[in-house]
């Protein structure tokens, strides 16, 4: 943290107040470095990790410049997938939630274009969404970007990871040229660079070294000699540390889904997140991982980007990363918030290159440790200390998250205590319940009613 308050930019008096009751006194290194640009309106490149406070930084910026009387698009930010949208958009409301009627709308796949359509008849001041939605709406005719002043390109190196540079073209050809650009990347490879070049004007570098501070983060690395040897590692690293909450990284898409398989068929709590899945069973993994209702998330990086986790206790590299960077980015997702977290790296003989490669990076000597014991392997596996009910109804029938703690806490009902994360969507909601409790849990809700209607509930 920087020693640099809030109160020294000159930002509008009511966001200067609003974000001093969210708790925000002073800037992160990345917002010291570039607020005092964006608001001037100059274009800024961003550099900095998961964490780092770079979503209030341009989230401030366009808040700061928006003219609430004029209901038109005045900004847009993109982003990856619809988790950091959703993630995004929600921040950019807590910031703002002291300026009146302003409106900001989420547009992401996945999701049915109609109520889309819809709300963007309506109007919006700053629309938050996926590249590829964006451009439907263009294409379609029913979102119009004339009066936009700031462009926000969030987690750049991810969306052209996931091939959306055609998208991001067209899109840019909409916005108007008078207008400010900010780019915001946790890693900056030579194609983000000729982006950079290609669409920004002059822009500032404000860049934060990606370090670790080694008393919150502990990594060890560990040497394995074949496919076979790597996933038993993997157990044995499991078993050992038994964290509640795991992210396992993988370079590929395949190798995420065959690992998360192996890993349920040994007695593993997995699932696997990657780009193959559909956005439902995106929104599923992702809510039983959250809640604690699932141990291990096997996942790419592309999938991971913008994984909203509050205590990650551990990640672990089942192949080294290809770019340092990477490797810093993943292992920043532990030890977050003040809590303690581990990293454990697996590589081969033929992977030394990359441990080089990252020693030169974090100007480290790396020396392998040996892996835990295999009699560990005869353990029975840990179990998650929750579990997930899904309820076949959600905003749209009017539920409410007070229905369902309600449901469950009533007249001989579970404790408030045994209930964990409930998660809202348009048909369907999820409810975490200890695991002792489920039973009952399920049986409350199944033989209750909720908003005086009877709904269909499964344990997942």
């Amino acid at each position: 943290m920087s020693q640099d308050p809030f109160s020294t930019l000159n930002l509008h008096p009511d966001i200067i107040r609003n974000i001093a009751t969210l708790g925000y006194r002073f800037m992160t290194p990345i917002q010291a470095q570039s607020l005092p640009f964006i608001i001037d309106g100059k274009d800024v490149i961003g550099q900095g990790k998961t964490g780092s406070g770079k979503t209030a930084a341009f989230g401030l910026g366009v808040l700061n410049s928006l003219n609430v009387k004029l209901f038109r698009v005045q900004s847009l930010i993109l982003c990856p997938t619809r988790e950091l949208a959703d993630q995004v958009a929600k921040e950019v409301r807590k910031l703002g939630r002291t300026i009146h009627n302003i409106k900001v709308l989420t547009l992401c796949g996945g999701v049915p274009l109609g109520p889309q359509v819809g709300s963007l008849e309506h109007g919006a001041h700053i629309i938050v969404g996926t590249p590829g939605r964006i451009e439907d709406h263009l294409r379609k005719g029913t979102l119009n970007l004339e009066h936009v002043k700031t462009l926000v390109l969030d987690e750049a190196d991810r969306m052209l990871d996931m091939g959306f540079q055609s998208a991001l073209d067209a899109i840019v050809e909409q916005v108007p040229k008078q207008r400010q650009t900010l780019l915001f990347s946790a890693t900056f490879p030579d194609q983000i660079q000729k982006i950079a070049q290609r669409i920004m004007t002059q822009p500032i570098m404000a860049k934060v070294e990606e370090t670790h501070d080694s008393s919150s983060i502990k990594q060890y690395f560990y040497t394995v000699e074949n496919t076979a040897h790597r996933f038993t590692a993997l157990q044995l690293l499991l078993l050992n540390h038994s964290p509640t909450s795991t992210v396992v990284f993988c370079n590929t898409k395949r190798e995420t889904q065959e690992v998360a398989d192996q890993l349920i068929d040994s007695g593993f709590s997995a699932l696997a997140l990657h780009g193959d899945l559909e956005q439902k069973d995106r929104d599923k993994t992702l809510v039983r991982f959250a809640n604690r209702s699932v141990s291990v998330l096997v996942a790419t990086d592309v999938a991971a980007r913008g994984l909203d986790i509050d205590s990650l206790d551990a990640v672990i590299n089942y192949h080294i990363a290809r770019d340092p960077e990477i490797h810093i980015h993943r292992i920043g997702r532990t030890g977050r918030a003040g809590s303690k977290g581990i990293a454990c790296s697996l590589f081969a003989e033929k992977e030394h290159y990359k441990v080089s490669q990252l020693e030169k990076y974090i100007n480290l000597t790396i020396e392998p440790e040996p892996l835990p014991s295999t009699t560990l392997l005869g353990q029975y596996t840990y179990k998650p200390p929750m579990e997930t009910l899904q309820i076949d109804g959600g905003k749209k029938q009017k539920l409410r998250a007070g229905d369902i703690l309600g449901a469950l806490t009533g007249h001989k009902g579970i404790a408030g205590t045994q209930v964990g994360k409930i998660d809202l969507f348009e048909n369907r909601a999820y409810v975490a319940v200890n695991r002792g409790v489920v039973d009952s849990a399920l049986a409350k809700l199944t033989e209750g009613r909720l908003k005086g209607r009877s709904f269909k509930v499964r344990l997942l």
